[in-house]
C-alpha cells in the first residue's frame, strides 16, 4: 500500500477524471480531449498506476442483477479500543460486507452491507455480532440512492449463493 501518491499535474488529472467517468475510454480518446497522443496518454497512465496513484480498473453493476436486493449502513461498536486491524480481519470474512471504516462519534466502525434479502442480512448482522469484542450494532436500511450514478449505488461482486437449508 502506497502511504502518499506521488503529485501528478493538471493533464495527469484530466486523464483520471476521464478514466473516472469511464475506465473503457481508449488513450486515443482521451488524447484527443487532452491534447496529447495516445502514446503519451498511456504513458501517463502506466506511471500513474506504477506509483499508486491509480489503484485499478472496474465495472459497477446494477446491484439487482447480481442478486444484491438490500443494502445497509451498520454502525459498530466495540467493547474497549478494538484495533483497526482486528476489525479489518473480521469484515474480510464476510463478502457481504462491501466497505468497512473506522469513523469519528460514538460508532467504532461502519460498514456498508450488501443481501440477497433482509433474511440474509438478519443472518450477516448475527454473524458480526458474535464476534466477542462488538457490544452493539446499529443499521440503517437503504430505501433508495439520490445520487443513482455515485459508485455506492454500484456493486462490484454478485451476491453468494443462498445456503443449503
Amino acid at each position: 500500500m502506497h502511504s502518499a501518491p506521488a503529485p501528478f499535474d493538471e493533464l495527469d488529472r484530466k486523464i483520471i477524471t476521464a478514466l473516472m467517468a469511464n475506465a473503457r475510454t481508449s488513450f486515443a480518446e482521451i488524447g484527443t480531449a487532452v491534447g496529447l497522443s495516445s502514446t503519451a496518454v498511456k504513458r501517463r497512465v502506466d506511471r500513474l498506476r506504477e506509483t499508486g496513484v491509480i489503484t485499478g480498473f472496474t465495472a459497477t453493476v446494477e446491484p439487482s442483477a447480481l442478486g444484491w436486493r438490500t443494502e445497509a449502513y451498520v454502525e459498530v461498536y466495540c467493547e474497549g479500543a478494538a484495533p483497526p486491524r482486528r476489525l479489518a480481519e473480521v469484515v474480510r470474512n464476510h463478502p457481504e460486507i462491501t466497505a468497512a471504516m473506522t469513523v469519528t462519534g460514538g460508532a467504532d466502525a461502519l460498514l456498508h452491507v450488501r443481501a440477497r434479502d433482509v433474511e440474509h442480512f438478519e443472518e450477516v448482522l448475527e454473524r458480526i455480532r458474535v464476534e466477542p469484542f462488538i457490544r452493539k450494532t446499529i443499521s440503517v436500511m437503504v430505501l433508495s440512492h439520490l445520487l443513482p450514478e455515485s459508485p455506492e449505488a454500484g456493486a462490484t461482486q454478485p451476491a453468494p449463493a443462498p445456503s443449503p437449508e
